[in-house]
């Protein structure tokens, strides 16, 4: 027979482990409510330099300063950023692991059909960070002073202009291929690796024009090297101000590259929601804002759902230009 002190026992046992379960917080709000506990990986897939890494460290900073914790940048370059998109889609989603997300994620989800991720599925979209306005420069002895000249120049002489840009399939090569489209141009594209070389040989005179980011080329404007023709956005540029839009003189156009945040998917929503609200707030801190403004950069603010819905317009919108441009990758 049993004792009634081991059946008051037995219960009490059984009690309990009936009553963990309604107690027990689940894994998911544990590691959530110590976030971050641990350093935290802030992968940027392209090389080191540039406006990429100058907002990445921007905001890591910020970011460490803010929840205690280090927030490094990690270059890991290669395959047009789909390198670093796929370690980071691989990684736990537990927040020790972000992605810098940008235009070449929505280019690649319709330029690259052999991609061996979805982009969309992949990633949990966490905040945006900046748009960063494109511009047509040329070389000083083109005799095109404007976008109309340089459209009637392009028909005048068939053949004869090449643009350069920083490879096959970038945000600096499609809104070529766009402008020859909806202007009814030709001209060659020659894809460089990277922006800076490209540049050099537009100010030598070897190549005729380029579509580049504002934030590499201003300076270049500025010190009367190179022309610029047309900003790539339906706004100036703040660093550029006396440049007119493309989008005057060529109804319809615009392009631009951005930048993001994103997280392995199903990543804890509080963890996203965490981090959206830091780095909205890093963009409107003072010393933050100025760096970004003298980028030439504008930044995007808004929720964790915005910036997914953004993610989508923007991949919508650079699946039309491949369309219509006719390249993809072989």
């Amino acid at each position: 027979m049993i004792s009634k002190r081991c059946f008051l026992k037995s219960v009490a046992v059984a009690v309990a482990g009936l009553a963990l379960p309604v107690f027990r917080p689940a894994a998911s709000a544990l590691a959530s409510a110590a976030y971050p506990s641990h350093p935290v990986r802030w992968v940027v897939p392209y090389t080191a330099g540039g406006a990429t890494d100058v907002l990445s460290r921007l905001i890591c900073q910020r970011l460490s300063d803010r929840l205690g914790e280090s927030f490094v940048v990690e270059n890991k370059p290669g395959a047009g950023s789909n390198i670093g998109t796929q370690a980071v889609i691989a990684a736990p989603p537990d927040g020790y692991t972000l992605l810098l997300t940008s235009t070449a994620n929505a280019i690649n989800a319709s330029f690259d059909p052999s991609l061996p991720f979805d982009f969309a599925k992949g990633i949990a979209p966490v905040a945006g960070v900046a748009r960063i306005p494109l511009v047509l420069v040329v070389n000083n002895d083109l005799p095109a002073k404007n976008v109309a000249e340089f459209i009637a120049y392009a028909k005048a002489n068939p053949g004869k202009l090449s643009i350069a840009s920083s490879g096959i399939g970038t945000s600096l090569h499609l809104s070529g291929e766009l402008f020859k489209a909806l202007a009814g141009v030709q001209f060659t594209h020659v894809p460089y690796r990277g922006s800076a070389p490209g540049l050099t040989d537009v100010m030598s005179g070897q190549i005729q024009g380029m579509f580049d980011n504002v934030t590499s080329s201003f300076e270049l404007v500025r010190a009367g090297k190179l022309r610029a023709l047309g900003v790539t956005t339906r706004e100036r540029s703040n660093i550029l101000p006396d440049v007119p839009p493309i989008a005057d003189t060529l109804a319809g156009y615009e392009t631009s590259s951005f930048y993001g945040v994103g997280a392995p998917h199903e990543t804890p929503r509080e963890i996203v929601d965490l981090l959206n609200k830091e780095i909205n707030a890093a963009l409107v801190d003072p010393a933050i804002r100025q760096r970004i403004d003298e980028l030439g950069a504008i930044p995007i603010t808004g929720n964790a759902s915005e910036f997914g819905a953004m993610l989508a317009t923007e991949t919508e919108r650079w699946r039309k230009v491949v369309e219509l441009s006719g390249v993809r990758k072989e």
